[in-house]
């Protein structure tokens, strides 16, 4: 087993869950409006399927997947908008077989990654367990995303510990995204697991501290739900700003959905 495993398990039960959202809607309710802002359904599921494609390419083909840095870098701010609105058009029967196909050689692909291995991104290179941890915060939020235009509940699960655990490591990456300086003492987190637990993030004497439900911090760092409407508390300025700007997503400053 390698430590890209088990985050995998959770990707390919996030996937599931999702699918079993979307699979029995008609095409009427492929074209259902979500409240990200132009995108229906079709256009979260086409975004899913370009995003695990990308990913596999970057396993299986670094230098194709260089062409796609090359696209990006000429369209930074739209190439992924792009993408979905061309796949998006795809017959919702085809989308989804093509999504299912892609995913599953995709869970396969980072299985195989060897230790040590660091994989092309759009950003920095990750590991195969920091690959499978994002594409499980983006299953996952856009994930919410489909629940919400349907107004299916949200079910939170363990699953919410590799997202909670993103949120938490791009801590200074929403401050320079922000054009703000780092916080250079650590933050002690410590959030509600669904079962009525605690996981805990830095040192339990630190003056910052962040509290509260992790499926709440999950909505926050996914920029899914506003701060004012969660339970997340920020002791200290520093923590109080960082859950004004926080991010889990790579990209510039998110406004939400």
């Amino acid at each position: 087993m390698t430590a890209a495993d088990p985050i995998v398990d959770d990707l390919r039960d996030e996937s599931d869950a999702l699918d079993a959202l979307v699979a029995p809607l008609d095409p009427a309710g492929w074209a259902r409006p979500t409240p990200a802002p132009g995108w229906t359904i079709a256009h979260q599921i086409a975004h899913l399927m370009w995003t695990d494609r990308a990913s596999l390419m970057s396993i299986t083909d670094e230098a194709a997947f260089g062409e796609q840095l090359t696209a990006a870098a000429a369209d930074p701010l739209g190439f992924v908008d792009k993408a979905a609105e061309e796949l998006a058009l795809t017959p919702p029967d085809q989308l989804l077989a093509q999504w299912r196909e892609t995913r599953t050689h995709l869970h396969s692909a980072l299985r195989g990654v060897a230790e040590g291995r660091k994989l092309v991104w759009f950003g920095p290179p990750m590991s195969a367990a920091s690959m499978a941890t994002a594409r499980l915060m983006e299953t996952w939020a856009h994930g919410l995303d489909v629940a919400d235009a349907l107004g299916a509940p949200i079910a939170p699960s363990a699953r919410l510990k590799s997202i909670a655990h993103l949120g938490v490591r791009t801590r200074d990456f929403a401050f320079t995204v922000h054009e703000l300086t780092p916080p250079a003492e650590p933050f002690y987190v410590d959030l509600t697991a669904p079962d009525g637990s605690h996981w805990t993030w830095g040192p339990g004497d630190a003056a910052q501290r962040v509290t509260g439900s992790a499926l709440d911090f999950c909505f926050l760092v996914t920029q899914r739900r506003p701060l004012a409407e969660l339970d997340v508390v920020g002791t200290g300025a520093d923590a109080a700003k960082w859950l004004e700007i926080a991010q889990a997503f790579a990209g510039p400053p998110g406004r939400g959905r």
